[in-house]
């Protein structure tokens, strides 16, 4: 497959992320999809802290602006509906309109979660505790997050 097609096919892992898909693809072939996942975990973690940052500014808020006026990529918003988050409480949609705003203030990006077996009441617990961390701290939290994310996203395109 050349090069274009890959990054083609793969550059939604990483959200509005494509070099991390053109990163890897300079390093086929892949013995599997492990070997593929590690080498995109590997593009991200040696970029450097201005394209990581870029990438965590890349991703929505959870239940936010994008997702009101239905901007997500299709793969957010399959994982914010599967988490419940098109389905908050107003008390609920409200909380998590706050603590956005409060985490965007403190840190300067999106809080970044991999929601896939969370519910509502989970995130909203783990954004009030995260929020608490210090700004260097988080941001290796949302790197991390967003190889979960990846991860599964990886998985539910390729199978073997």
């Amino acid at each position: 497959m050349p090069s274009a097609e890959f990054v083609q096919a793969l550059g939604g892992i990483y959200e509005h992320s494509p070099w991390v898909a053109a990163s890897a693809a300079e390093q086929r072939p892949f013995a599997d999809r492990q070997a593929l996942a590690a080498a995109m975990r590997a593009a991200v973690d040696q970029a450097g802290e201005a394209a990581q940052l870029k990438l965590v500014r890349a991703h929505p808020e959870l239940a936010g602006k994008a997702a009101v006026r239905g901007e997500l990529t299709e793969e957010s918003t399959r994982e914010q509906s599967g988490a419940g988050l098109n389905q908050c409480t107003p008390e609920q949609f409200e909380r998590l309109q706050a603590l956005n705003a409060r985490y965007n203030e403190k840190f300067g990006f999106p809080f970044i979660l991999a929601v896939r077996g969370y519910d509502r009441a989970g995130i909203i617990d783990e954004f009030a505790r995260r929020i608490e961390n210090s700004p260097a701290d988080e941001l290796q939290t949302c790197i991390n997050q967003i190889h979960r994310i990846a991860q599964f996203r990886l998985d539910d395109l390729v199978s073997g």
